[in-house]
């Protein structure tokens, strides 16, 4: 691990303190870590410095749109390569969230995410990604998911790596 020194006039090494208490962290270091990562990926995000990702869209939707439901299923069976999980709760009587999870190519992920929110009953959209490395190799794997275990297959596929 690597270290280095900075200086804080008070006011901001205060408030600096105050987030660390209201963020739960346990000291600055772990602070300064979260915040340098979160900027690092705004700017590989920016620079288009992120050739692909991992990423969590949310979107709340009226469920009594006119087929709604049935289009946004029909988008994520089109995007299958894409879409590796859905979790859908019923909020009230009208209104629906889901929450898909995305792995991919940047682009693609972005682009099947803004569709979908763009349909017409989707509200309240939002996408979270996260800049990742993407690996495909072929490695054996047991059914106990302890690699190179008695009983254990070979097969290739894709990591996903977030970066750091």
């Amino acid at each position: 691990m690597e270290r280095f020194t900075i200086s804080l006039d008070e006011d901001l090494a205060r408030a600096f303190d105050a987030l660390i208490v209201a963020r739960g962290y346990s000291n600055r270091s772990e602070a300064v870590r979260d915040i340098l990562r979160t900027h690092i990926e705004a700017s590989r995000l920016a620079r288009e410095d992120a050739p692909h990702c991992i990423a969590n869209l949310s979107y709340v939707y009226d469920h009594h749109e006119r087929e709604l439901a049935e289009r946004v299923t029909h988008a994520q069976h089109e995007h299958h390569d894409l879409c590796v999980a859905t979790l859908h709760a019923h909020l009230d009587h009208d209104n629906c969230m889901e929450s898909v999870i995305l792995r991919g190519a940047t682009g693609a992920v972005r682009a099947f995410a803004e569709a979908l929110m763009a349909k017409p009953g989707v509200r309240h959209g939002a996408l979270n990604l996260v800049t990742a490395d993407c690996r495909s190799t072929p490695h054996v794997h047991s059914h106990d998911g302890r690699p190179g275990a008695e009983g254990a297959s070979s097969a290739s596929h894709v990591h996903y790596r977030p970066r750091s």
